[in-house]
């Protein structure tokens, strides 16, 4: 697995992110950002005394949801999509709101906007006003993202797709993909997300950068 802790001249760049859900995607999304040294709080739904195992894996803080956004400048949200509107959306008002969710009907019932083809990130946000949502870490297996990452440069570093309409928060975003060991490609703004999502040619696929741009063009609704 690679990932170095952050070395001396990085370790002023550390964020405080909070990872809202400790499923499989922000587990491994909670393991992957405290080892390259930043300051993590992760919350559930259930509360932080079913995450002491992870905190103390991870030497992460853990909290309630609403610790996990008051103490950081960047959330994580990694949580089943039905749950988000029950997120607290003023709390993240001029935060950067990841979006690591994707839409499964069968779990999280019929949404209409969704249905009809907004993607999710943009339903997403809009549940989150004057948050900067940005989608990533939505197209790769839990367990290739907490084994599969590598150092840049590397032949056939896995890429994943950063997508968002406030080009900072993105770049922002972008370095954190590339901090844990994968290469981030511009995917566009929110409403370019659904070329991420479940169903297209870079779900699941494990593709380099350019195959994750080939297969960003190639989608299909």
């Amino acid at each position: 697995m690679y990932g170095p802790r952050l070395d001396d001249d990085r370790r002023g760049v550390a964020m405080r992110i909070g990872v809202i859900g400790s499923g499989h995607v922000g587990g491994n999304l909670t393991r992957r950002l405290s080892a390259v040294g930043h300051e993590v709080t992760v919350a559930n739904s259930r509360g932080p005394q079913t995450l002491r195992a992870l905190g103390g894996e991870t030497g992460a803080e853990t909290g309630t949801v609403e610790d996990a956004i008051q103490r950081s400048d960047l959330v994580v949200v990694a949580v089943p999509l039905m749950a988000v509107p029950d997120l607290p959306s003023e709390l993240v008002a001029g935060k950067i709101v990841v979006d690591a969710d994707n839409y499964y009907p069968d779990r999280d019932g019929d949404i209409p906007e969704l249905m009809d083809g907004k993607a999710s990130s943009r339903w997403t946000a809009e549940h989150f006003p004057g948050a900067r949502v940005v989608k990533a870490f939505n197209t790769i297996a839990a367990q290739h993202l907490l084994e599969s990452g590598s150092p840049p440069g590397a032949a056939g570093r896995i890429a994943l797709p950063v997508a968002g309409d406030d080009p900072d928060a993105k770049r922002v975003v972008m370095d954190l993909v590339d901090e844990i060991g994968f290469d981030p490609v511009d995917g566009g703004g929110l409403d370019d997300s659904w070329r991420q999502e479940p169903g297209t040619p870079i779900y699941l696929a494990d593709r380099d950068a350019d195959g994750v741009r080939k297969g960003l063009v190639e989608a299909r609704r």
